[in-house]
């Protein structure tokens, strides 16, 4: 299957950006549940995750349409549950230094994956006028 103009011009930016923010999402439900008895702290496998997302052969318009191979694509990986260093008595499983960590290494690298994507809007940009 042929690429798209998109896909050629801005590669994987934005599936990364989209996989990242989801990844944000879940990292800060974890920490909003750091003090919640029995919660189970989340996270997708974020290299598998672009893997699908990178060789998927059809492409889904939306959501909750389903793949052409009956799975998920890249952005609905199925969540993980991480293994906890020191489980708490009340179940949570949450380590709050740990997630912050996650958070703010997520968020660098979701920053990294918009400064590309804009650098290429750009230089789209400039190609079309003829600069």
């Amino acid at each position: 299957m042929s690429m798209s103009f998109t896909d050629r011009v801005f590669g994987v930016s934005g599936q990364a950006m989209a996989l990242r923010s989801q990844r944000l999402e879940l990292i800060a439900a974890n920490l909003a549940n750091q003090d919640t008895p029995g919660y189970k702290a989340r996270d997708i496998d974020f290299a598998a995750a672009m893997q699908a997302a990178t060789t998927g052969g059809l492409r889904r318009t939306h959501a909750r349409h389903l793949d052409a191979n009956g799975g998920m694509n890249g952005a609905d990986q199925p969540l993980l549950y991480r293994v906890p260093n020191q489980p708490s008595l009340d179940g949570n499983t949450v380590d709050a230094q740990r997630e912050h960590a996650e958070f703010m290494d997520n968020a660098i690298r979701y920053q990294a994956s918009l400064t590309i994507l804009d650098s290429r809007i750009k230089s789209t940009q400039r190609a079309i006028r003829g600069e």
